[in-house]
């Protein structure tokens, strides 16, 4: 009996060693998992600490921190995350998720409700920000808190399915998404350092939003998949509340004073007052986005359809084992992302080059280009139009910012901006529906090759127009060299004047 007792309490006594035992090593291993949670916060931290110190350095350098451009450049990216996080939260949602599965009259449907709203807002705004020069931070500030305000409604209105708050806000961020792009590149000029010109200081700005919303995309997207899209508005929300302080803390000499007089009659910019420079730079970019417009729904639909060599199914032997319908789509978006990197780094590469240059030479490479890409149409003939496409259309555009900024009055900038946008985004639509009627023939060549005709008559165009022009500036300065000069008369003596001695 004694016995069994003894070997009862052993075995008690091992059962408390082990569960101290255990409890020791819990603790040890909370302890443990703590101290690495409180490392790796530490190293996350120090890691955004330095990346934040570098992007602060390349924001500022060569003089835009003290101009106030690095400020500006830092407002630009936040505000294009900002604009990638209602992007895809609203995709997701019943009514603007682009329909390219369905039949080729929904997304024509959905092309000209989303965008011709806009693009007839599109040429009042300029006009609207012209009259506040003197406060463009504050406007500036105004289009960040009315899409943090659009952003709430909307988050409030995806639960119940409310469509028409969700079409009127999104169709309100995007026109206050495109106020904030006019004033933004209204007041370059004034933000513009003496060692940076304009073409790299936009440039500038374009590499930073670009990477700020590649990053925000997936992020945004994740999100979305995660907490849902009301979730993903509100922060949205937030961020765009916190850009607006932002803004209203830019420099002050961003605004300029109003130097209209009083009861003059306002100044509106259309095509036929902006002069021929920037008249050339609008039509030529008008050509690239028509184009850029039609690629984009013209190869989605061949590749849905697979309509294009290597998805083929008539051919076999010509088709591609390792290219799917959904690879595809994932490599010219890719292609097209990197094309309008490159395009923006090369921008800022061209420090001195005429930005009229650029803009003629970016419409050449961009017909030539698919002069070769219906010859030897294929998935590198694809991907490689794609990427010179969004390089095109992104350093032509960076270009002809530079170009009205110059030219343009400060007076009538924002309007001519206005103006501008609105055409290149009604350029973009109508590409868009003519790249939808043109797959109808299940035919890359016969698209390729009238959309290469279009641009190469554009060009031809452009040509012979700026070779008039520059004759005809030419022979006026030849005749002002050669024209006789008529000999001055000398001034009447009057003789009631006494004569004074010059040298006196």
């Amino acid at each position: 009996m004694e016995g069994g007792w003894e070997r009862a309490r052993d075995i008690s006594r091992r059962v408390a060693r082990g569960a101290a035992d255990a409890g020791r090593a819990t603790a040890r291993a909370t302890k443990a998992t703590a101290t690495g949670t409180a490392r790796a916060g530490k190293a996350t931290a120090a890691g955004a600490r330095k990346v934040g110190q570098a992007t602060r350095r390349l924001t500022y350098a060569n003089g835009a921190g003290r101009t106030g451009l690095g400020r500006l450049i830092e407002l630009s990216a936040g505000n294009s995350a900002s604009d990638a996080f209602v992007t895809v939260a609203l995709a997701s949602t019943v009514f603007f998720g682009v329909p390219v599965g369905e039949a080729r009259g929904s997304v024509a449907l959905y092309l000209v409700i989303t965008m011709l709203p806009f693009a007839l807002l599109a040429p009042f705004v300029g006009p609207i920000l012209d009259r506040f020069r003197s406060g463009r931070r504050y406007v500036m500030a105004g289009t960040l808190f009315g899409r943090g305000l659009l952003c709430f409604a909307m988050a409030a209105a995806v639960g119940p399915g409310d469509l028409p708050t969700l079409f009127i806000g999104a169709l309100g961020v995007l026109v206050l998404s495109k106020a904030y792009n006019v004033s933004r590149a209204a007041i370059m000029p004034s933000v513009l350092p003496a060692d940076i010109t304009l073409v790299s200081a936009n440039a500038r700005v374009a590499l930073f939003t670009l990477v700020s919303a590649g990053v925000a995309v997936p992020v945004g997207a994740g999100l979305t998949a995660w907490l849902g899209s009301a979730v993903a508005l509100r922060i949205a929300m937030v961020a765009f509340l916190l850009l607006g302080i932002v803004a209203v803390r830019l420099p002050r000499h961003v605004d300029s004073p109003d130097l209209e007089e009083e009861g003059a009659a306002p100044r509106w910019r259309t095509l036929l007052k902006v002069g021929a420079t920037v008249a050339e730079a609008v039509w030529a970019n008008v050509a690239i986005r028509v184009f850029s417009g039609f690629l984009l729904f013209f190869l989605l639909f061949l590749v849905q359809d697979a309509a294009v060599p290597w998805l083929s199914a008539d051919d076999p032997a010509a088709a591609d084992p390792f290219f799917d319908v959904t690879k595809t789509i994932a490599l010219l978006a890719g292609a097209a992302g990197l094309g309008g990197l490159v395009g923006a780094a090369v921008a800022n590469w061209t420090r001195n080059h005429s930005p009229q240059l650029i803009v003629l030479v970016t419409l050449a490479v961009t017909a030539v280009t698919t002069i070769a890409a219906a010859v030897f149409f294929g998935i590198w003939a694809a991907l490689a139009i794609s990427l010179i496409t969004a390089f095109a259309q992104e350093l032509g555009k960076l270009a002809l910012d530079a170009i009205v900024q110059r030219e343009i009055g400060e007076e009538v900038r924002s309007s001519t901006f206005g103006v501008v946008e609105a055409m290149l985004q009604l350029a973009w639509v109508f590409g868009g529906l003519v790249g939808l009627v043109l797959s109808l023939t299940q035919s890359s060549t016969a698209g390729l090759v009238a959309l290469a005709v279009l641009l190469t008559a554009a060009l031809g165009w452009l040509l012979v127009t700026r070779r008039r022009r520059v004759r005809a500036v030419r022979d006026r300065v030849h005749r002002e060299h050669t024209r006789p000069e008529t000999p001055s008369r000398p001034d009447p003596v009057d003789p009631t004047k006494p004569l004074t001695n010059p040298n006196a």
